[in-house]
């Protein structure tokens, strides 16, 4: 093998989102007298020491690398991730958009290799609903299709107990239509966690298996207006990374698509709000119609401005306001998360993220002989010795 260029290990590295310190701990190097395990890391990626094989073996398996890129003679070029509709806010972290990198390429892998399997299946018939729409349908047409293609009526999420039923709703709805929905925030470790100001969804358009990947850690109500957002980014073809952009125009459209699915204009008319309020009189009852329908608040919020009945300024300050509770809120449920996890298997936490439909394609393409374990594995995002676990339809 040729010797290795150092900027192929500076470059693996930061694209994986760690630091020296972070990734020399991570590689297993070891402080002494002479240097720290961070200046033996800083010796190979200045081309002072040559790597072993064992080291670039771990290389590989901690920045989510094959073997083989580390013998390239430079750094590759960075893979098309689709369109990024987002706007990167004053608090953008360079870090987590190195592990959003690492994440997207793991995903387009993973679909790259479902799409060559329903590629060779004879009964597969490509989807018609991708690329099927177009803005200029305008938003209630395209709200319309939506509704159609889902099969879930405004009724019946409403109905469901708790926003996570009426998320797991919309979802069996996108899945029966074709469309493979993974919730993935990380790297598969909370060390890698990326914040939804980063990234809120991610889709991947294609005819024979379009990808939805959604943040889960951003309010639970979110998510499904995460989820009817990503699927108008399909109808239109238009596949890409999501955050929470009002000035984008494709945003724009597709929020106003969900928002048209989950609500009523005459409700919105219904909340009676305007600037005169009090900021706390408008949250109120904002939460109140919110929580009483599984929705967002700052779903409702945003409708609420698009109504005309609350200034920019307000909704920018309801924003600021959600979030910030969101995240007192969220820490306390790791709270209650840490019991609550020792009740509940590793497995049925990662099936619920894998999410079915992609399971039962895993599960039949491995009893058929059609897919290797090995490549199950990395269709599902886990190691290998976890894939029979995973699959098995009795767990």
């Amino acid at each position: 093998m040729p010797a290795v260029n150092p900027e192929i290990l500076v470059w693996a590295r930061e694209t994986a989102g760690l630091t020296q310190e972070e990734a020399s701990k991570k590689l297993g190097f070891q402080s002494s007298g002479r240097s720290s395990a961070a200046q033996k890391l800083e010796l190979l990626e200045t081309g002072q020491k040559e790597p072993t094989r064992t080291q670039l073996s771990k290389m590989s398996e901690q920045y989510r690398r094959p073997l083989l890129t580390f013998y390239l003679s430079k750094p590759p070029v960075k893979a098309d991730r689709g369109a990024d509709f987002r706007t990167l806010s004053a608090e953008y972290s360079t870090r987590e958009e190195a592990v959003l990198d690492a994440l997207v390429r793991e995903i387009l892998a993973r679909q790259s290799m479902v799409q060559a399997l329903l590629e060779d299946d004879e009964e597969f018939t490509p989807l018609f609903f991708v690329g099927s729409r177009k803005i200029e349908d305008g938003v209630e047409n395209v709200a319309e299709s939506l509704r159609w293609l889902l099969g879930v009526e405004l009724d019946a999420f409403r109905s469901r107990r708790t926003d996570k039923e009426a998320f797991d709703l919309l979802r069996g709805g996108a899945e029966r239509a074709g469309v493979f929905v993974i919730l993935q925030g990380n790297l598969g470790s909370h060390h890698t966690n990326i914040s939804v100001q980063t990234f809120r969804g991610f889709s991947i358009s294609n005819n024979y298996a379009p990808f939805i990947v959604i943040n889960p850690h951003d309010a639970r109500p979110a998510l499904s207006f995460t989820l009817l957002h990503e699927m108008v980014h399909i109808l239109l073809g238009q596949g890409g990374i999501s955050s929470h952009s009002i000035e984008n125009s494709t945003e724009q459209f597709c929020d106003r698509v969900a928002g048209a699915y989950l609500l009523l204009p005459q409700e919105i008319d219904s909340l009676a709000l305007n600037d005169a309020l009090d900021l706390d009189d408008i949250s109120a009852r904002i939460s109140s119609f919110a929580t009483e329908r599984n929705l967002s608040r700052t779903m409702v919020a945003y409708n609420a401005y698009l109504a005309n009945q609350i200034s920019l300024r307000v909704y920018r300050q309801l924003q600021s306001g959600y979030h910030t509770e969101w995240v007192e809120e969220r820490e306390r449920l790791r709270e209650n998360a840490r019991d609550e996890q020792l009740r509940i298997s590793p497995n049925v936490t990662r099936r619920y993220q894998i999410g079915q439909s992609l399971l039962g394609l895993v599960r039949r393409m491995v009893a058929a002989g059609e897919l290797t374990t090995t490549k199950a594995a990395v269709v599902l995002g886990v190691k290998a010795g976890r894939v029979n676990s995973l699959i098995d339809s009795t767990g």
